[in-house]
């Protein structure tokens, strides 16, 4: 069903009904309710883009990722999930953007293309173009991740450096002398990315405190980049008997370098940190750690969006998440050496 047998019904132009569907100008109210009877009796809705003509938006949000080429981790799934989820049951579309080396056309079409009502941006950077670019547009916008300075925008977060922290006094309560920040890629953390960043912050404030041997190392977000990182780190430092890490997507090949190594987990290392709740309950044995609540957080950027979208200069809102440490079964005494 179309405008034109809706026009053809009613004894109308299709201008006449385009009027009545978008409000942009008056018809009398006879014809309005002729073309009204109609639209009811054939069930007709309209669609997105008539819809969009007559709330003057696109309901659609833009959500920008990071790179296509770069394989994206099982978190930044999920957060890709759960935004579009949550903007599903607000009727609205969710139009994906990556950003950064090649793609920046793509992120400027989104900035200037009209294209989208506001846009979620994700894996922010302590100092991030991307943030000071959507401000001067005027897009409304929210982040997953927070800027160095993060007044003026609205953001949700994960307290990395608090939850690391955290994990760095459980292992030192076990009696663990010698721990190591097993953190996201050089590349990463060489450019600002701000988790990598606050998670080196809370490692050493709490390593300090606590009087422990810190070492920090960097690691691929992948399986052989995990198995290499501990092999290297067994070899330099044998004397670490535990890691915290924030880089789930290395859990696997941090498992098999230790197994390879003959070493059982946790009566000979303890493993602990932060990751989506299933990477941990997949480590063997489950992960101790801070589960990140994807869902809830893809929920909430999606809501606060939609705040800022309905009221423009609004005072900006941000939420830190500090979920619990899940005590399962990756972290026990230091073992007597």
């Amino acid at each position: 069903m179309n405008i034109g047998e809706i026009a053809r019904r009613a004894g109308v132009s299709r201008s006449t009904v385009s009027y009545v569907l978008s409000g942009k100008r008056a018809v009398s109210e006879a014809t309005r309710q002729r073309i009204q009877a109609v639209i009811d009796e054939l069930d007709y809705r309209p669609n997105a883009s008539a819809r969009a003509l007559k709330e003057g938006r696109t309901r659609t949000l833009g959500l920008v990722i990071p790179p296509a080429s770069q394989r994206l981790t099982d978190m930044q799934l999920g957060f890709v999930a759960s935004v579009v989820e949550a903007a599903a049951r607000h009727d609205l579309d969710v139009l994906l953007s990556p950003s950064g080396g090649d793609h920046d056309r793509s992120f400027e079409r989104i900035v200037t293309g009209r294209r989208v009502d506001g846009v979620i941006l994700m894996e922010i950077r302590l100092d991030d173009d991307r943030v000071t670019r959507l401000s001067k547009a005027g897009l409304p916008f929210v982040t997953i991740g927070r800027t160095a300075e993060p007044h003026g925008m609205s953001w949700i977060d994960i307290d990395y450096a608090g939850l690391i922290a955290r994990c760095v006094h459980h292992l030192a309560d076990l009696g663990h002398r010698q721990v190591a920040l097993v953190n996201r890629s050089a590349e990463l953390v060489a450019a600002g990315y701000g988790p990598s960043h606050r998670a080196l912050a809370g490692f050493r404030a709490a390593a300090a405190e606590r009087g422990l041997v810190g070492v920090e190392v960097c690691c691929g977000d992948d399986t052989a980049s995990g198995e290499a990182c501990v092999e290297q780190l067994l070899a330099t430092h044998p004397d670490v008997t535990a890691v915290a890490t924030i880089n789930e997507a290395a859990l696997p090949g941090m498992q098999r370098a230790l197994t390879s190594a003959g070493m059982s987990v946790p009566g000979d290392f303890s493993v602990t940190g932060v990751a989506a709740q299933h990477w941990a309950e997949d480590f063997r044995p489950p992960l101790t750690a801070a589960d990140v609540p994807m869902v809830e957080m893809g929920a909430e950027a999606v809501s606060l969006l939609l705040e800022t979208i309905a009221e423009r200069g609004a005072v900006p809102r941000h939420r830190l998440y500090t979920p619990p440490i899940s005590l399962r079964s990756s972290t026990g005494p230091v073992p007597a050496r």
